[in-house]
């Protein structure tokens, strides 16, 4: 029996234009709602992403981050 989708947390989260406008154009695309989509990246995380891209990408994005907060 599939496991039942109990959206049971709530955090507040910021997010950059790009990164929401990329999250609502994900969910939009798999007919899902933003929360749905968010839990199905993260319960999934492992698969989803390729490890040697996310640490190279990682790291990228924490060069830019100093910049990014200025």
């Amino acid at each position: 029996m599939p496991k039942r989708l109990r959206l049971t947390r709530r955090f507040p989260a910021a997010m950059t234009n790009d990164g929401y406008r990329r999250l609502q154009r994900f969910a939009q695309e798999a007919g899902l709602s933003q929360d749905e989509a968010l839990t199905f990246i993260f319960e999934n995380f492992s698969s989803v992403f390729r490890e040697d891209n996310l640490s190279a990408r990682l790291s990228l994005f924490k060069a830019e981050l100093v910049e990014r907060k200025a």
